[in-house]
């Protein structure tokens, strides 16, 4: 039986990193990549037995913050991996046991596929938000050599050949760390998202409408949805909508809501530093030309 090597990506995760570990122990291969913990996350992970690798990145790699899928590649380049199929783990995720012998089950025959989605069950309030979640498939396991990332935040996983399906689950818990830390997370992400956003209008990226919707890739599918996406009007409402109503995550009950309400400010809080960074431009360009001038 073929192993699975472990990859878990950290920072500042002394809450939750132990339960993620205890819940990938069957594997003999376990590696934490860091990027900077100043709390008690690395001193977890190597008392708990795992191959930690300290890399920090971000400020000295771009102005406006850090290339999350520069460092993820970095990981899976760098990384003296055991196995060559490894499973991606965030600090806040738990593997369930089911999840483990479908995983096994999956590389012992994967016929021509080379990475496998996996579905992910969101936890909210003490409530699975089986509706309301936007996207409960996430690519975990794969042929390390077959996958790249692309994108500065919430990187796309690009996959090199045919992705199959495991009829398993992990568990999420992305507020165990509470609500200010969501809003610190994702005042970040939405900084980054803008400078992404701002990035491909100026350099024009190719967007295609047929991609979009009829692209045999997923993961194309998905680069080309989220350029419409960001180009559509009135996205925090369009994003509460789709949500609540397009999801059913009223079926949710009071999680669905609040849940979708997070999600719309969350889309606002890109929308309005977009428009930010767009105003701020023309005054950065032009004190760099007064610069270069007078120099």
């Amino acid at each position: 039986m073929p192993g699975i090597s472990i990859l878990v990506y950290t920072k500042n995760e002394q809450l939750d990193i132990l339960a993620c570990l205890q819940s990938v122990a069957w594997s003999d291969d376990i590696h934490v990549l860091d990027s900077g913990s100043n709390d008690a996350t690395v001193a977890i992970a190597r008392n708990f037995g795992a191959h930690v690798i300290e890399r920090t990145y971000g400020e000295n790699k771009l102005a406006f913050g850090g290339d999350e899928a520069g460092h993820r590649n970095w990981g899976l380049k760098n990384i003296s991996f055991k196995h060559e199929w490894i499973y991606i783990i965030d600090a806040d995720e738990r593997m369930t046991p089911e999840l483990f012998s479908a995983a096994e089950s999956a590389i012992a025959s994967p016929g021509r596929h080379v990475a496998f989605r996996v579905q992910r069950h969101d936890f909210f309030l003490d409530t699975w938000i089986k509706h309301v979640t936007p996207s409960p498939f996430n690519i975990r396991l794969f042929l390390h050599e077959k996958v790249h990332y692309e994108r500065l935040v919430n990187s796309i996983t690009v996959v090199d050949g045919p992705v199959g399906e495991i009829a398993a689950h992990f568990n999420h818990y992305s507020f165990s760390k509470g609500m200010s830390n969501w809003f610190d997370k994702h005042n970040r992400y939405s900084s980054l998202e803008a400078a992404q956003i701002v990035f491909n209008t100026n350099s024009k990226a190719k967007f295609s409408l047929r991609k979009a919707f009829f692209s045999k890739a997923i993961n194309e599918r998905r680069f080309h949805q989220k350029e419409m996406y960001y180009r559509a009007p009135f996205r925090p409402l369009l994003m509460f909508g789709l949500l609540y109503f397009v999801k059913r995550g009223f079926l949710d009950g009071r999680a669905g809501l609040t849940y979708a309400l997070l999600r719309s400010i969350y889309e606002y809080m890109i929308v309005l530093k977009v428009r930010e960074m767009k105003t701020l431009e023309p005054a950065v360009s032009n004190e760099s030309h007064q610069t270069a001038v007078s120099g």
